[in-house]
């Protein structure tokens, strides 16, 4: 058996943590390797974010926006929102925080967020009006300031020192760019990209007074260090678990969930209890999927419940659900979903539009991730799908990371860029048309990785926004959903919610849709 002893052995000198220290291990859905939660929405990122960063605002677990780093008001005409910094804030290199600081991350957060580029297309200006004073003027009424500024995802609004944060979105984040006032400190000289990471406790951080809820209230930190260790393979981590080795495992396999339940000294709980929404993305810039035709066809050939089964297998942790918004969120609908999606795939229907549509073979280049069990088995499935349908698929393997990477590409296929790929969302990160940055028209310059170019899906967004009732929201939504499965801009393939898993000796785990290490308490 492979031990997480031996795998910090291959590791530097420095990969033992010093005896003293009250130290939490985990293994995390997949290694990190991209360290800016700005360039990326790989959910992996985003937790390190949390980790080191803190935001003006939390959410809380009703999805209400609650003061963290910034208290705020509101002008009585709803045009001007001031957020006033709380005392105490310190970057981890010892300098203040200040509303410069806060201004400059709210730039570079809305210049790629696509809640955030909806924000600014009705702010007048965000400026410091003194040292703990950001003062943000609306030039039109938008509803959504607060909760946009508060999401946990995809793109959380972290606030960086004014240096770093005012670098180009497009110029990712170095290992030197890890400074934050978040509760604990990135520690740069042990960090194995993909491998592992490090955090120390940051002694000067000062939580808020409030309990903790989802990302909002009090970030108290009860153990010294952090270690994330990657495990790709799922039977390795369980016997880490199982063994002592390591204390949390955020994504047990599903079909070993029994051998962990099994064993008194564990917990076995969820913690994101909404779950998860799996989907399948094209890139609209190439060939064939720029034809909505044939995209059409695509969402024809697809089959939820045989993409669910391979990911998790057990029915108990799986449902099939027609809604871009998630089945149990206020905004749920089935308007625009083929009855195939969530039924029986269609690939004779599938190969009639492909025939419409002058298909001409052109090869569909899949990712697909070999390392994240998350991840790899809806592609392989997908694959199988359209092919009986009647496309021509080049399935390409890659871990991760290099995903992560090469989906950012708008390169064609055949020059290193892709067609499909398949990823998963919080069903907080797409509850509604705002948040769900598939659902954004923006094209290359502001849309999300596949770049849909759709002013009329933008149009009934901003519709969305300026709605006053939620009768009305919900009317927009319904909308918005059946124009964006007419337009095919993703397929939403089911929903999930899969355990964590940790030992008995921690105490304090939050339940919330970000993994969160304030809070938790471990016995020695």
């Amino acid at each position: 058996m492979v031990t997480l002893l031996s795998t910090l052995g291959s590791l530097s000198p420095l990969a033992a943590a010093p005896a003293e220290a009250s130290t939490l291990r985990a293994v995390m859905h997949s290694g990190l390797r991209v360290l800016d939660p700005i360039t990326t929405t790989a959910h992996i990122t985003r937790d390190h974010g949390y980790m080191i960063w803190d935001t003006l605002l939390g959410m809380d677990d009703q999805f209400q926006p609650q003061p963290q780093m910034a208290d705020w008001s509101v002008s009585d005409d709803g045009m001007i929102y001031t957020f006033t910094l709380r005392d105490g804030l310190k970057w981890h290199d010892g300098g203040e925080v200040t509303a410069s600081d806060a201004v400059a991350s709210f730039k570079r957060w809305a210049a790629r967020d696509g809640g955030g580029q909806m924000l600014m297309d009705h702010v007048a200006s965000v400026e410091a009006t003194d040292s703990q004073t950001m003062t943000l003027t609306l030039s039109s009424p938008f509803a959504y300031v607060l909760e946009l500024m508060a999401k946990p995802s995809s793109v959380p609004l972290f606030v960086m020192p004014a240096r770093i944060a005012s670098k180009s979105p497009d110029e990712t984040l170095t290992v030197e760019d890890q400074i934050g006032s978040g509760p604990f400190k990135f520690v740069a000289d042990e960090y194995d990209p993909g491998n592992r990471v490090v955090y120390e406790k940051f002694a000067d951080y000062v939580p808020r007074d409030e309990p903790a809820s989802w990302t909002a209230g009090g970030k108290v930190v009860n153990v010294d260090r952090v270690e994330w260790i990657n495990m790709s393979d799922a039977q390795t981590a369980l016997n880490a678990l199982n063994s002592g080795e390591i204390d949390f495992l955020e994504s047990p396999s599903v079909d070993l969930l029994p051998v962990l339940q099994a064993n008194s000294d564990l917990t076995v709980e969820k913690i994101n209890e909404l779950g998860s929404q799996t989907i399948g993305r094209f890139n609209f810039l190439y060939p064939p999927f720029d034809n909505p035709q044939i995209r059409r066809a695509a969402l024809m050939a697809m089959d939820q419940t045989d993409v669910l089964a391979s990911l998790v297998g057990n029915p108990e942790h799986y449902s099939t659900c027609p809604s871009m918004y998630g089945c149990q969120t206020p905004l749920a609908t089935d308007a625009g979903a083929p009855a195939s999606l969530t039924g029986k795939a269609d690939p004779e229907a599938a190969k009639q539009l492909l025939e419409e549509a002058g298909y001409d073979g052109t090869p569909v280049v899949i990712m697909q991730p070999t390392d994240a069990p998350t991840v790899s088995p809806q592609p392989v499935i997908a694959a199988q799908l359209l092919r009986q349908a009647g496309f021509t698929v080049d399935l390409q393997p890659m871990d991760w990371q290099t995903l992560v990477t090469r989906r950012a590409s708008q390169q064609p296929p055949s020059e290193g860029g892709w067609n499909m790929f398949f990823t998963n969302w919080y069903i907080p990160e797409v509850w509604n048309p705002l948040v769900n940055p598939m659902l954004n028209g923006r094209g290359k310059d502001g849309g999300w990785f596949g770049w849909p170019d759709d002013p009329e899906l933008e149009s009934m967004r901003n519709e969305f926004a300026k709605a006053d009732n939620d009768a009305d929201r919900k009317a927009i939504a319904e909308h918005i959903q059946r124009h964006a499965f007419e337009q095919v801009t993703y397929i939403p393939l089911g929903e999930y919610s899969i355990p964590a898993a940790w030992n008995n000796d921690l105490s304090g785990v939050l339940h919330s849709p970000v993994p969160l290490f304030w809070n938790i308490t471990k016995s020695e």
